[in-house]
């Protein structure tokens, strides 16, 4: 137990697989992944794709597989980027068997759709010689029909069965570096679907509310329902699916996890919503800030408030704050302590000066 217990987060306790270079459960950090949304055979539009996506801070990309024409692509795309990257397979168990042939570090995949134990055997075969884990992906809305017809709809229950069904074939072929999700786009249903199956295994699970939404409601969405879990100590890595560009998914993802504490990438910004007694345009600040501090991967805290009334309780907390004041001048906190002023013209500049200051401390002592 830690001094403020009301803050511990009990993970579940699952095994653990390889993707890539990546650790996924166990004891290792939540992953964050993405998917491409370019065509797989535009290759350098899928790079950069990639390239951005790492950037945010991706640490695992998945890439849809869908013809042998897209193979030969993957091929070229994975020497081009540096996150490992899941190949996503649908029924065709040859695409299966050309993407770990490609380089492909993990597989998502659904062994009971791709035909007869035989080629089932053929492409666990491919990634045993390969080094890939695989995915089993189960989704809400493409459940088998002899499932729906037992339980009349999709529900938490068939979920269960049908991941457990899927498992169950890779482990009679002696294969059991793989992980698990159970999506569904309400979030009632996948919380208890992913609550069930973390009952009822040990795999790794992959959290995400599929077909969340567009930018703004998908990402409190998928807030909720990856928050819950999370919370709950469930999940070793998770998507959040935005009908938006792939970089924002990477970015929600953090900001979830930043949330509960689960992972520290970047600058934790503490504003407030702003009002009439703000002594500064806290709302443009803040994007302002946010904005220019994107390429700050160094774990730290800054706090932005408009008045004193929260602002110098807020910034004790934190490595750097700012409170709003009268007549332009804002006084600013250093370690949680009043150091000095600045003026609203040199306020923005300033203050991104400092936190690239204090990243470039932390980092000089940890080299130390």
């Amino acid at each position: 137990m830690s001094v403020r217990p009301y803050r511990d987060i009990i993970r579940r306790k699952s095994r653990q697989i390889r993707v890539g270079d990546v650790l996924v459960g166990g004891d290792a950090p939540i992953s964050v992944q993405s998917m491409t949304n370019t065509l797989t055979t535009d290759v350098d539009a899928t790079v950069r794709q990639v390239l951005a996506m790492e950037e945010a801070g991706a640490d695992i990309v998945r890439i849809s597989v869908p013809d042998e024409a897209s193979s030969a692509a993957l091929k070229d795309i994975i020497k081009q980027v540096n996150v490992p990257i899941v190949a996503d397979i649908h029924f065709h168990y040859k695409r299966g068997i050309e993407a770990a042939e490609a380089g492909a570090a993990c597989l998502r995949i659904n062994p009971g759709n791709i035909g007869s134990a035989a080629r089932v055997r053929e492409v666990v075969r491919a990634a045993k010689d390969h080094g890939c884990s695989m995915r089993i992906g189960v989704n809400a809305g493409s459940l088998e029909k002899d499932l729906l017809e037992k339980y009349g709809e999709p529900c938490p229950e068939a979920m269960v069965e049908s991941a457990l069904n899927h498992a169950r074939i890779l482990e009679d072929n002696d294969f059991f570096e793989f992980k698990i999700s159970v999506k569904a786009s309400d979030a009632f249903l996948g919380v208890a679907a992913y609550q069930g199956l973390a009952e009822a295994c040990d795999y790794p699970l992959h959290l995400g509310i599929t077909e969340a939404g567009g930018l703004q409601a998908g990402t409190v969405l998928s807030s909720i329902g990856i928050g819950n879990l999370l919370w709950a100590g469930i999940g070793d890595t998770l998507r959040v699916s935005l009908s938006a560009d792939p970089v924002e998914e990477v970015k929600v993802g953090y900001h979830i996890l930043k949330s509960l504490g689960l992972r520290t990438r970047g600058v934790r910004v503490v504003s407030c919503p702003s009002c009439a007694r703000q002594g500064f345009d806290v709302v443009k600040t803040v994007a302002a800030v946010e904005e220019r501090l994107q390429h700050i991967r160094t774990p730290l805290t800054l706090s932005i408030i408009g008045c004193v009334v929260n602002g110098p309780g807020e910034a004790r907390e934190t490595d750097i704050g700012l409170t709003g004041g009268g007549g332009g001048s804002h006084k600013v906190y250093v370690g949680g302590v009043p150091d000095h002023n600045t003026s609203s013209e040199e306020m923005i500049d300033h203050i991104v000066q400092l936190v690239e200051q204090k990243a470039a401390q932390i980092e000089a002592q940890k080299e130390e």
